[in-house]
């Protein structure tokens, strides 16, 4: 599992006053529990679970991803509400023993921890693959989800894969490695940290291929319309600014469906600017859990 490197004005939550003496001073992090799980097949889930409260957060990593990206959510959320982080199968911790990858199967993963952990009004928070993880999740359990919150994610459900698909997963298939790394690279600014760069290189393109590979080869087949129409919660997202998100179009299956966007961000925004991502799912989850647009 990845560690990420947060900027210490991040973790420094405590400040010095004017005219007070400069201290190190880093507030204490909620106590954190790592747990695992079987799915619905026997396969193993691993899980994190931080900090208290009846209502709860769980974060959904992205295509090859894990748990880890989610670091800067756990510290700063936990601190009042219960968290929850999940290695989907085929990722970090989790098992890998699974001959169908898709995000149905995710989606019953999730349900799966939320019942082990006897969740109750649950807001799902799912990076790029993980949106529509989350939008099938929450059809799955419309008693305990309260909504889904896409991060990078959604940006079009009537949005088609381009006619270049199979010569992307050929290249993937001959060269996992270094197709990995274009794909990665394109999913970034150009003025992108280039330290956070490497490291998220780095760390996607370690995934195996195999499941990588096969997950890739489902999405194009993934009915997005249908999953946003049918989720039967509220539905936002927290996107960065390199593809344009389209709510009008979103909100012919969801009506409610809106967007903040976090400016001069990629593909990863709670990891190139989490402080401002982190202010903006506050008050997007605010939203969804009180009814009150902040």
């Amino acid at each position: 599992m990845r560690k990420l490197i947060m900027p210490v004005a991040f973790l420094l939550l405590v400040g010095c006053g004017p005219g007070e003496e400069e201290e190190d001073v880093e507030p204490m992090k909620p106590s954190a529990r790592d747990g695992q799980i079987e799915a619905f097949d026997g396969v193993s889930i691993a899980y994190t679970v931080a900090g208290e409260g009846e209502g709860a957060l769980l974060f959904i990593h992205g295509w090859a991803c894990d748990r880890g990206y989610w670091t800067g959510q756990i510290d700063a959320f936990a601190r009042r509400q219960k968290v929850v982080t999940v290695d989907l199968p085929g990722h970090g911790d989790s098992g890998l023993d699974r001959q169908d990858w898709t995000i149905r199967s995710f989606a019953r993963d999730i349900q799966a921890v939320v019942d082990a952990l006897e969740l109750k009004s649950v807001v799902l928070v799912g990076h790029s693959m993980g949106g529509p993880v989350a939008l099938d999740a929450a059809r799955l359990m419309p008693d305990r989800i309260v909504g889904v919150i896409g991060v990078e994610t959604l940006q079009n459900v009537e949005s088609k894969y381009p006619d270049d698909w199979d010569d992307v997963m050929k290249a993937l298939e001959a060269d996992f490695a270094g197709t990995c790394r274009q794909l990665v690279r394109s999913w970034f600014l150009e003025e992108a940290d280039p330290e956070l760069l490497t490291e998220v290189t780095a760390d996607i393109c370690a995934a195996p291929p195999r499941i990588a590979t096969a997950l890739m080869y489902t999405f194009p087949d993934y009915d997005f319309p249908g999953a946003l129409s049918s989720a039967g919660v509220p539905v936002r997202t927290i996107n960065g600014s390199k593809w344009p998100t389209q709510v009008e179009i979103n909100r012919k299956y969801a009506p409610g469906f809106d967007a903040v966007i976090i400016e001069g961000t990629g593909h990863f925004p709670m990891l190139e600017k989490p402080e401002e991502f982190n202010r903006a799912l506050d008050r997007v989850v605010e939203e969804l859990t009180t009814g009150v647009t902040i």
